[in-house]
């Protein structure tokens, strides 16, 4: 069986484990067979149709799927996979706001505005 390591982002829908253990002789078996395990991380593995997510990024062994064969890659008996969402945030306008520093005195461009 192969041990699927399941992100913390993840792991609410998963009764909480940090990694299982399933069946699966490709990437997609074995993601399958966790959303199987766990039906409630499936709306966040794959989409309407079926489809795993764009955002969500599966490596077995250290290898991204994606580079070799997609959810076909092959999983050894006791093969590691990894799922790992993209997470994007931040704030927006963040680059402009940074500090400058004049004098030895951290000043922001945002310091002198009025409010």
């Amino acid at each position: 069986m192969a041990k699927v390591f399941i992100p913390t982002a993840l792991r609410a829908f998963a009764d909480g484990k940090a990694q299982v253990e399933v069946g699966g002789a490709t990437a997609g078996e074995v993601v399958a067979a966790l959303a199987e395990l766990y039906p409630d991380i499936r709306r966040h593995i794959y989409d309407a149709e079926g489809k795993l997510r764009s955002y969500v990024n599966v490596f077995v062994g250290e290898e991204d799927i994606r580079n070799f064969g997609g959810l076909g890659a092959p999983v050894p008996p006791d093969g590691e996979v990894t799922l790992v969402p993209a997470i994007a945030g931040g704030v927006a306008g963040a680059l402009r706001a940074a500090p400058r520093q004049t004098d030895g005195i951290v000043r922001s461009k945002a310091a002198g505005r009025k409010r």
